[in-house]
């Protein structure tokens, strides 16, 4: 995030770094100035059993023109004094985040691919921060919606069924879900019942979201954008060839 740098946040509402960023409701890429940000800080200065206390809030307006919608992020930190008397606060290590609008950071998919895995992926990215092995117990089974989807694999233990595709697949994806396959807890669970809830860490449960959204890009994506491009190709010819056969023969 642009107000975060190794864990810690550096910079309160006058300072916003240029960033890259993808907005979640139209799904255009776009580099953000402090045009495109509005962020508000405060510090809880009363004595209190936690101790000082950093709050940032930040808006993010999407650049394009036919877009113009706004995210909305609240973020949690601990602060320490730099002197003396009041005001003298900086924001430290984070707390705690939120993702108020959108109210997750799924991405925007098309509605061609199927709903229960949509469904998976958005419940999954919703609860990833509150309930990691929740989260990450949805993604193993959109996972494995998505190998049974695309590549009519024969049904068995989702690691197996992640076997079954080696040789179909590229070799960038494949390297992809084997990475993420053999981290943590995440290679010990691909072998078991993918209804079961495991314990996961959040950063595991982020990698599993990842996943799934690699292979819904590299796949279902993809096939249908090049499905519209040859269809583009098809009609472009099949106009030529008419409008040949509509020429007078001299």
């Amino acid at each position: 995030m642009v107000y975060t740098r190794n864990g810690k946040i550096v910079s309160g509402v006058k300072t916003v770094e240029v960033f890259d960023w993808t907005c979640p409701f139209c799904g255009r890429h776009a580099t953000i100035t402090e045009h495109s940000v509005h962020a508000a800080s405060t510090f809880v200065e009363i004595e209190n059993a936690e101790g000082p206390r950093h709050l940032l809030s930040q808006f993010v307006v999407c650049p394009n023109p036919k877009c113009k919608k706004y995210t909305l992020e609240v973020l949690l930190s601990k602060a320490r004094r730099v002197g003396l008397g009041p005001g003298n606060l900086v924001p430290e290590e984070l707390i705690q985040e939120w993702q108020l609008v959108p109210s997750s950071k799924a991405q925007s998919f098309p509605d061609y691919i199927p709903k229960p895995i949509l469904d998976d992926y958005n419940e999954a990215c919703l609860i990833v921060t509150l309930s990691p092995k929740a989260s990450a117990t949805l993604s193993r089974r959109c996972i494995q919606g998505i190998i049974r989807d695309y590549w009519k694999v024969k049904p068995g233990r989702l690691v197996d069924e992640i076997e079954q595709i080696k040789d179909k697949v590229d070799p960038l994806t494949w390297q992809a879900i084997e990475a993420v396959r053999t981290v943590g807890n995440i290679g010990a669970h691909m072998e078991k019942d993918i209804n079961v809830i495991v314990d996961v860490e959040p950063q595991e449960a982020e990698l599993l979201i990842g996943l799934i959204e690699i292979l819904l890009r590299d796949w279902y994506v993809a096939r249908e954008e090049r499905k519209a491009r040859l269809e583009k190709v098809r009609l472009v010819a099949e106009a030529k060839e008419g409008s040949r056969g509509n020429t007078p023969v001299p």
